[in-house]
């Protein structure tokens, strides 16, 4: 599968690449900087140049074109302000459905949040909250084969470790990045994942496991 990595020089971004070259898949990772560039080549991926708030959609078309599947775990990052987290957590996966649906890629996993049904009163997260909200319902009312991550508190743990999966767990807590690429790589390959939004934590199943018994 060849899949095209929105924010592929992020946190999340650059264990997802390490995880699908390491599974076989091939990958175009999308960033904006020459180091960034650099390292994704150096770690075995197509580097792509792009900047999905300013580039044209035929630029952006170009970026998903030849690809299976397209993952976004880009976004704007703490401290950024209302209008960019506007502009990329948002407007950065409609730009992606829309190209997805001109080049004829079915496959789109987005990489969202918890937390993101109640943005109210969240101080500096609101505006994040409200982005994800919006581009969550842009994926799921899409004609895409769609997969919504939606992880807890974010952790930089070396080791993925297991998880619970669940449409709804009822409950709060941390999640490492690296369970969050390890089951984006798991959701490309698993069928019972399309047209599903997911919540991941920390829990007792080895990774896959947990989401193909959702």
């Amino acid at each position: 599968m060849k899949v095209l990595v929105a924010g592929a020089a992020g946190k999340i971004g650059k264990r997802l690449v390490r995880r699908l070259i390491e599974r076989g898949h091939d990958v175009r990772g999308m960033a904006r900087k020459d180091e960034q560039l650099e390292e994704l080549e150096g770690m075995g991926a197509e580097p792509f140049r792009l900047d999905l708030e300013e580039d044209s959609d035929e630029k952006v078309a170009e970026a998903a074109r030849g690809c299976d599947a397209i993952v976004f775990t880009a976004g704007a990052g703490p401290g950024s302000g209302a209008a960019r987290k506007e502009t990329m957590d948002y407007g950065g996966v409609v730009k992606l459905i829309e190209a997805a649906d001109k080049e004829n890629v079915r496959r789109y996993v987005l990489v969202s949040s918890m937390g993101y049904a109640d943005p109210g009163g969240r101080g500096e997260m609101e505006q994040y909250l409200l982005a994800k909200l919006k581009a969550d319902v842009a994926v799921q009312t899409s004609d895409l084969e769609y997969t919504v991550i939606r992880p807890g508190r974010l952790t930089d743990d070396d080791e993925a470790g297991n998880i619970d999966a669940a449409p709804q767990l009822g409950r709060y807590g941390e999640t490492p990045r690296e369970a969050v690429a390890a089951a984006i790589v798991e959701v490309l390959e698993l069928e019972n994942t399309k047209r599903r939004a997911i919540e991941i934590l920390s829990g007792e199943k080895p990774i896959r496991d947990a989401l193909a018994e959702i």
